[in-house]
């Protein structure tokens, strides 16, 4: 659509201004006002400690993201440290930040003693928030993109910076993957309102996301992200369903051991 929203000219020199980064700061600036707004109302948390905890997040992110991004051409990216260069600034996979991110944010909040759970529920919002930004950008750069389509829903693009190609119908992924993220926005807010059990809306939010993301694979046209059974099964995919069996496990116990509580 339009890799680069504008540009400015500074001392003589221009300088680019892509949407994706931008979608991605206005995301983050988003949640983290949730965040610290949430952790202070609710549980009494601290900003200084809200601003600590993000920029561990921003740090895990970016290393998760983009390794996962490195390791679906490993051959070509860790041959030479020029061919990382060229895509450090873009290319992320959201699961290699999800997986670097989740382990991080439970270390911090054990040795910082907040309460992991409640905190854990504020941070699934936090993170469809940021997500769904994302997720924007990504049809800005057109990054992410869909199948060739026949069908009356597509999107073409036409910008020659885009990543996607260009001229064609393709499935509008990136606003699929919008439209789930605002979804299960509405039921973690939903379930918020009559919540079970600590943990249960951060629960809630990775396994629909996962399941969703099983699904929105189909209709995903950049197979460079790679497949662990050729056309069938992608790493994503995989991924996904590692995550909703856990899940399952966690939801069971949680809400097991809650229902024990209130008898």
């Amino acid at each position: 659509m339009r890799p680069i929203l504008f540009e400015i000219d500074l001392f003589g020199n221009t300088f680019p201004i892509y949407g994706y980064g931008v979608m991605i700061l206005i995301g983050t600036l988003l949640a983290y006002f949730y965040v610290t707004h949430k952790a202070r109302k609710e549980l009494n948390i601290a900003p200084e400690k809200v601003q600590a905890l993000f920029r561990i997040m921003i740090v895990m992110a970016f290393i998760g993201g983009k390794l996962f991004f490195y390791l679906e051409d490993p051959g070509y990216y860790f041959s030479e440290v020029g061919n990382m260069l060229k895509n450090f600034r873009t290319g992320f996979v959201f699961y290699g930040s999800l997986l670097f991110v989740v382990p991080a944010v439970i270390w911090y909040i054990r040795k910082r003693n907040l309460p992991t759970l409640p905190l854990l529920d504020i941070l699934a919002v936090a993170a469809v928030l940021l997500h769904s930004s994302g997720r924007m950008g990504c049809f800005l750069a057109g990054c992410c993109y869909g199948l060739p389509t026949d069908g009356p829903l597509y999107v073409e693009f036409t910008n020659e910076l885009s990543k996607a190609p260009l001229n064609q119908h393709l499935h509008p992924s990136q606003l699929y993957s919008i439209g789930l993220l605002l979804s299960i926005l509405i039921i973690l807010l939903m379930f918020k309102r009559h919540q079970r059990f600590q943990g249960q809306l951060f629960l809630v939010y990775l396994g629909l996301y996962s399941i969703g993301r099983g699904i929105l694979e189909i209709f995903r046209g950049d197979e460079a992200r790679g497949y662990i059974i050729d056309d069938y099964l992608t790493h994503s995919q995989l991924i996904s369903l590692i995550l909703v069996v856990i899940v399952i496990w966690f939801y069971s116990r949680l809400g097991t051991q809650a229902k024990s509580l209130g008898n």
